[in-house]
């Protein structure tokens, strides 16, 4: 019986490349999806047969294109203003709220 081994992304730190052949492809797909959607007003429509053909065009080339690539996100660098990265005080207890205010005999509240 075969051993089965898990693809744990933990286990292999260096992500393995997409087939070159098959995102040249899907890249092109998705160029020329998006291509039609903007040349041609009836690729924004929908079909009976299809449904919306945006979706078939473009979201869903770039769907697979996305679920080729395992699904990552891009990495964002977070830029963070100078007064963000201060760090709280410890041991600091919440300030305590102050009472109502009295009300004062002589003066008539408003209904």
């Amino acid at each position: 019986m075969p051993r089965l081994q898990s693809r744990n992304a933990f286990a292999n730190p260096e992500p393995q490349r997409p087939d070159p052949g098959l995102e040249r492809a899907l890249r092109r797909i998705v160029l020329a999806g998006a291509l039609l959607v903007l040349a041609i007003p009836a690729a924004r429509g929908s079909s009976p047969w299809l449904g919306a053909l945006p979706l078939w065009l473009l979201a869903m080339p770039l769907a697979s294109w996305w679920a080729l690539h395992r699904f990552r996100l891009p990495r964002l660098q977070a830029r963070t203003p100078a007064n963000a990265t201060r760090r709280r005080r410890r041991g600091a207890v919440q300030a305590r709220r102050r009472g109502a205010p009295a009300v004062r005999a002589g003066i008539a509240r408003a209904a």
